[in-house]
């Protein structure tokens, strides 16, 4: 069996990290397999327009080993995105083209972070859903009015295209391309390798409660979420929060909206239904206990916020997406 031919394309000004994360992802799974006296499965070429050393966005140059052509179609083909998206699809346009000529020939095309654009100048994104950095998500919705973009997503798999969220989620997309094509222990291997989780799901928010909670200014409310997000099943009743504030019910709720942008109650159901599903990927358990664990009053009650907040029970949401942590747009 042949390997699997993977194409990196880079242009000048491409985003250093995203590049060499997708190689680095790619050559420790070849390791772990010769390791296991597999042969390797992927045989990875840095790809450019012309044969000439590429400047990222960084110190970093990277010279390429082949140029694009129409007559050498990968089975991967893997764009990484860059700084300035508008301004790469003017000055690469030879990239645009290519996917535009070529792309549908390929087995796999994947725009990693900004260069999502790409595949959506060349057509390949029409009628699909499609993740990208969550700083140009409206700007690709504006330009491309019929591509679904999931502005909060880590990474989209809508057939055979794969799109992610910025820089380091290609690590979230490459590893579940790994467990795809090799399966979840040589992903699980590759991501003890790199000391990084084998997967956030594809659906997992760009901006998951965490994040939110660092990027809120009092520290009060920082405290309070944080809390929320480490013990979900906790009484988190808004006057038990306020109480832990030192702050009257009414203006805890005051500044809590005014800091985080909801509601109390609905920053708790955020973070309880993250909790969730973080569960329901990960484990076997019953939804009874799932409820419990994350604080919902009853397996009714996480039954209905998962139908209010994704359209679909949990026991669905654990059949899609238990294991890669691929969210397919086709499916959705």
């Amino acid at each position: 069996m042949s390997a699997t031919t993977v194409d990196i394309l880079i242009y000048p000004g491409f985003k250093a990290i995203e590049a060499v994360g997708a190689i680095n992802v790619f050559d420790y799974a070849n390791t772990r397999l010769r390791q296991l006296n597999r042969p390797a499965f992927y045989d990875l070429r840095l790809v450019a327009a012309r044969a000439e050393a590429v400047q990222s966005d960084t110190l970093i140059s990277l010279q390429p080993d082949k140029t694009l052509s129409p007559l050498a179609i990968p089975d991967v083909a893997v764009v990484v995105g860059s700084r300035d998206i508008l301004g790469a699809l003017e000055s690469a346009a030879p990239i645009v083209e290519w996917f535009r000529d070529c792309g549908r020939r390929a087995r796999k095309v994947v725009g990693l972070c900004s260069a999502s654009f790409f595949l959506a100048e060349a057509g390949l994104l029409s009628g699909r859903r499609a993740a990208t950095h969550w700083s140009v998500a409206e700007l690709m919705q504006q330009r491309y009015p019929d591509i679904e973009v999931d502005a909060d997503a880590i990474f989209v798999r809508d057939g055979d295209i794969w799109t992610s969220a910025g820089v380091t989620a290609v690590f979230d997309l490459m590893l579940a391309m790994v467990e795809d094509d090799l399966g979840r222990d040589i992903a699980l291997a590759v991501a003890r390798d790199l000391v990084v989780y084998l997967k956030r799901p594809g659906g997992q928010s760009q901006f998951s409660s965490h994040l939110q909670s660092q990027m809120t200014s009092n520290p009060t409310i920082r405290q309070i979420q944080a809390y929320i997000n480490d013990a979900p099943d906790a009484d988190l009743s808004i006057a038990a929060l306020a109480e832990r504030a030192a702050m009257s019910l009414r203006n805890f709720s005051r500044v809590f909206q005014r800091e985080v942008g909801q509601s109390p109650s609905d920053y708790v159901e955020q973070c309880r239904i993250a909790a969730a599903r973080r569960v329901l990927e990960e484990t076997g358990f019953p939804l009874k206990r799932v409820a419990a664990q994350c604080g919902f009053a009853s397996e009714v009650t996480l039954r209905r916020a998962f139908q209010r907040r994704f359209g679909i029970s949990p026991s669905a949401y654990r059949e899609r997406f238990a294991g890669t942590g691929v969210q397919n747009g086709t499916e959705a």
